[in-house]
């Protein structure tokens, strides 16, 4: 079941609860005493029925013809998901902090700051910014206007010009160019994770940046009471479109979040997202994901039929999803060039008290971080 070559244990740190909870089931007859119990360990016997449900699964396998279909219009199976349950499924994640400090305001830019040395850090003139990367020059400067990008903000024209060394590069500014520490939130749905940020850390320097492959859920974070254009930039973006450019400079984000989003994309192109995404982080700059395992109880629940690849599957909605292992994400972030901070499973026993049910997830979360500079470079 576990990837040996990258599960960790969940050990607690400085007396703080330990990863994923700290309730534990000890005596199987209290079960239904909760309504869910952390780290359950799987005996050979559940793992082994996995197994075989997965196999009978996706031994029919969806014709070549609805995949394209799939693939092609997954913008509109996206946008009538939105369209359909809008905000009524938000959900409040009182675990983001815990897991992800990075998000949290005590963490605040010093946290990945303090990994550079200084005489790494750009020199700034006319307008004080932090894009931080040696490499802030690519393909992906973007020209970024409420025209170019149809959003509700106003057009940026004022230019940066940043020192690294003895060159002095001048590039066009770029919504929350002023910003020391910036998130970007790739997936944001209808603001789950962005809105939690923005109204828990109220830090002046802070900007949140937030994408969707669906134009009805960004269009739903930009109508949401809480969303200020002033600290957040809500756009549309494919995550898999190459040709489209971020409308924001290599190098400048401290934090890239991923929560239940990677596994939407087809495996073959994940990748390359995920690569160009790394060229997005500063030096120290880190990537956080929460994902889906491989075994989670969504995936044994599919249907003969519903499989479209390996541990692919398309829900009921047109709506797809992948269930990874630990080393398959271990392979995505180090071939990107990201170096792992952490890599765990977090398995979980939800209880339906009233149902007398039980079900098992399996849910993988992961940390990499872009290395920072070294002081000899």
């Amino acid at each position: 079941m576990a990837d040996s070559s990258t599960e960790e244990p969940p050990a607690a740190e400085g007396g703080k609860r330990q990863q994923f909870g700290n309730r534990f089931l000890s005596d199987p007859a209290r079960v239904f005493h909760h309504n869910a119990w952390d780290n359950v360990a799987w005996s050979e016997e559940q793992a082994a029925a996995a197994e075989a449900r997965v196999r009978e699964n996706s031994a029919q396998r969806v014709c070549p013809e609805k995949r394209v279909d799939y693939e092609i219009n997954a913008h509109k199976y996206w946008n009538d998901f939105y369209k359909i349950h809008e905000n009524g499924f938000f959900k409040d994640r009182h675990w983001l902090f815990t897991e992800f400090p990075e998000l949290a305001p005590h963490e605040s830019q010093n946290h990945l700051k303090d990994l550079l040395p200084e005489n790494n850090k750009p020199e700034m003139s006319e307008h004080k910014s932090s894009v931080d990367g040696p490499d802030l020059v690519t393909e992906e400067q973007p020209r970024c206007s409420s025209n170019s990008l149809g959003l509700k903000t106003l057009s940026v024209e004022k230019n940066i010009t940043q020192k690294f060394g003895d060159m002095e590069i001048c590039t066009e500014a770029f919504p929350g160019f002023s910003a020391t520490y910036r998130i970007l939130e790739v997936g944001c749905g209808v603001g789950n994770t962005v809105f939690p940020i923005l109204q828990t850390n109220n830090d002046p320097s802070l900007f949140v940046y937030c994408c969707d492959f669906s134009s009805a859920a960004v269009e739903l974070v930009q109508t949401n009471p809480a969303y200020d254009p002033s600290r957040c930039f809500a756009f549309v973006h494919d995550l898999c479109d190459e040709e489209k450019s971020y409308p924001l400079p290599s190098g400048s984000l401290d934090v890239i979040i991923l929560i239940f989003v990677l596994s939407a994309i087809v495996p073959d192109k994940m990748q390359s997202a995920i690569s160009r995404l790394s060229r997005l982080l500063k030096p120290g700059g880190m990537m956080l994901l929460r994902d889906y395992g491989r075994y989670d109880m969504a995936q044994l629940r599919f249907k003969k039929g519903q499989c479209l690849s390996e541990n692919f599957y398309v829900r009921g909605d047109g709506t797809r999803v992948y269930f990874f292992t630990q080393d398959e994400l271990h392979t995505l972030f180090t071939t990107a060039g990201l170096e792992r901070v952490q890599n765990l499973v977090d398995r979980r026993l939800q209880v339906n008290r009233g149902k007398q049910l039980t079900m098992y997830r399996v849910w993988i979360q992961c940390k990499y971080r872009r290395p920072p500079v070294s002081s000899t470079s």
